[in-house]
């Protein structure tokens, strides 16, 4: 070989390892924290050969010893690009986008995430940063207390002499008043008018002396009609108040850190929406202990509606502890210029005509996890979601109509992990003909009964990895049918197929501890004290799953039980919490 042919050999070889090598571009970010979660990303060029990967560990600041989380997620390229609004975040078209969360930590905690990103072509790089998880918000110290009556107009805000009505209030509200509303009805649309500031919210709560009605006296029949119409507020809360007869119960479209808790929503089609965020303001929603109601009954009988009960896009909430039925969906995330960290959780939903819950139009860091669902045509849909990761875990589903997760419209970058869904019928399937890409199942338990398939997989399958599920229930023509390709058995899928190589089988009359059992007519109206899905001893769903640092730490056992629940577990608290007196 002549000495210039080896000189151009090695340029190209050297062109070609820089190529491979990973390398930074900026600092990692934080995402805007919730209660329990911490989201971070990552931009890294190079690494052509996609063989780079970014460890992570968390501790609470000032601890000696680092916990593993689960590593970060390597977004699919161009994936995390929204159909209408691209993406907040800059990505070179030669660059990956790594995301991920830390998750199930302690409220108002102070917290480091380490980030080791590891690259046998070079560019190794560790990365700490710190972060705090939000409180729930308390009522500050030093609020103005305010006094409102019933009534059109006059007063003075004392207990004496209250506002009559809201509009009278409001007039002369400002940040750190403290609405006192005593117990009436309150006619017509609650326009807000003034905004409270960081640590100084207004405040509309219930005094306590009987119930609060806002009743809007509209029709979901005529022009759009609002209980509360909050677009554009920012640090307003509003608690105990039984919100009605509207379209929508309560509007806050642009508008931030609303609080919106205990509050009884009713005889309305939506709930709440929150669903534009053209200034890109949305944040630090916390709605948490309502009680939503909407039109919609068991089983389905009109297709497809509208109703909804909770939607929200934006970034940095908090969506738990709520209960919510009779709606098409019981919560949605919803496209914006950014739909990222948003946590929902210990939600009480049933009576569902569409979905349970959607995350679609999700970017990273949405999370749905210890929710409870009962009578829902579809469990949880990621329709499609951009690029992720979206985790979803720890949900438990009973009596779904159809598939316990929609992945239709090529989502990519969906997580599920130790999810329980009890269904009549197929216990699992996708049906769509659409690519689904960089998914992953982890130790989810799905039981049913009879069908063609235990699992029915229609979408062309894209860089997923489905494995240790468990699955119940039968007799099936078939196991499984994956991407075109038809598998006999569970043996013969492990033997011949890309997935699955540690599911198991899960007989449904040894699965649950209730002794519950799939429902016979899944048109039949469940009950949600029927909705225990706990494992019972001796089930082969006991240390069947995987360690998923951050996730299932501290199983009882030689492995993670499969499902929403560890053997032994106490069941979350599903709904609205009692209320501290």
């Amino acid at each position: 070989m002549s000495r210039f042919l080896f000189l151009v050999l090695a340029l190209c070889c050297t062109a070609a390892l820089a190529e491979n090598a990973s390398k930074p571009l900026g600092e990692p970010a934080l995402d805007p924290s919730t209660m329990h979660s911490l989201g971070v990303y990552w931009i890294i060029s190079g690494d052509d050969n996609a063989n780079a990967a970014i460890e992570a560990d968390v501790r609470k600041k000032g601890a000696a010893e680092w916990s593993k989380i689960m590593p970060l997620v390597r977004v699919e390229k161009g994936a995390h690009k929204t159909e209408k609004y691209g993406s907040k975040v800059n990505v070179p078209d030669a660059a990956w986008l790594f995301a991920g969360s830390a998750l199930l930590l302690a409220p108002d905690t102070s917290y480091e995430i380490r980030l080791k990103l590891n690259d046998a072509d070079g560019g190794n790089a560790e990365k700490i940063l710190e972060a705090k998880t939000i409180a729930e918000p308390l009522l500050p110290a030093g609020m103005t207390e305010v006094h409102v009556v019933p009534g059109g107009g006059g007063g003075t805000g004392t207990a004496a002499d209250p506002y009559k009505g809201l509009n009278a209030a409001q007039d002369s509200a400002k940040p750190g008043d403290l609405f006192l509303l005593h117990a009436g009805t309150y006619a017509g649309t609650f326009m807000i008018k003034k905004s409270g500031e960081p640590g100084k919210p207004i405040v509309w709560r219930a005094a306590g002396d009987g119930d609060v009605v806002l009743d809007a006296k509209g029709k979901t029949d005529k022009l759009p009609v609002k209980g509360i119409d909050a677009n554009d507020a920012h640090d307003v809360w509003f608690e105990n108040l039984d919100i009605r007869n509207a379209t929508y119960g309560m509007t806050a479209q642009d508008a931030h850190h609303l609080v919106i808790r205990r509050c009884h929503i009713h005889r309305i089609e939506y709930g709440i929406a929150i669903t534009r965020n053209d200034r890109d303001t949305v944040r630090g929603m916390f709605i948490a202990d309502n009680t939503l109601e909407g039109p919609s009954v068991w089983p389905r009988t009109k297709g497809i509606e509208n109703a909804r009960g909770i939607q929200i896009t934006g970034a940095g909430h908090e969506v738990c502890f709520n209960r919510i039925r009779g709606f098409a969906d019981a919560m949605d995330t919803f496209p914006s210029p950014q739909c990222v960290a948003i946590d929902f959780h210990n939600n009480d939903c049933s009576e569902c005509t569409d979905d349970g819950m959607e995350m679609d139009y999700s970017e990273h860091n949405t999370r749905s996890f210890n929710n409870r669902f009962t009578n829902i045509f579809q469990g949880i849909s990621v329709q499609p979601v951009f690029g992720g990761p979206v985790y979803i875990f720890r949900n438990a589903l009973y009596n779904i109509g159809l598939e316990p997760f929609k992945m239709h419209n090529s989502p990519s970058g969906a997580l599920m992990f130790h999810n329980t869904c009890v269904k009549k019928g197929m216990p699992a399937m996708v049906m769509t003909e659409e690519k689904v890409r960089n998914c992953v199942f982890r130790n989810n338990l799905f039981i049913g009964t009879d069908a063609n398939y235990a699992f029915e997989f229609m979408a062309p399958a894209e860089h997923c990895d489905f494995d240790y599920d468990g699955i119940g229930g039968g007799p099936w023509k078939l196991f499984m049918k994956w991407s075109g390709e038809r598998y006999a058995t569970l043996d013969e899928l492990k033997a011949k197929g890309p997935i699955y190589k540690h599911a198991v089988l899960v007989d449904p009359a040894s699965a649950f501890a209730s002794g519950i059992l799939p429902p016979e007519d899944e048109k039949k109206q469940q009950l949600l004290t029927a909705n225990d899905l706990r494992l019972k001893a001796g089930s082969a769903a006991i240390d069947a799953g995987e360690v998923l640092p951050g996730i299932n730490d501290g199983f009882s056992g030689k492995a993670p039980d499969l499902g929403a629940y560890e053997l032994g577990a106490e069941l979350p608290h599903y709904g609205p919490r009692p209320e501290k007196k």
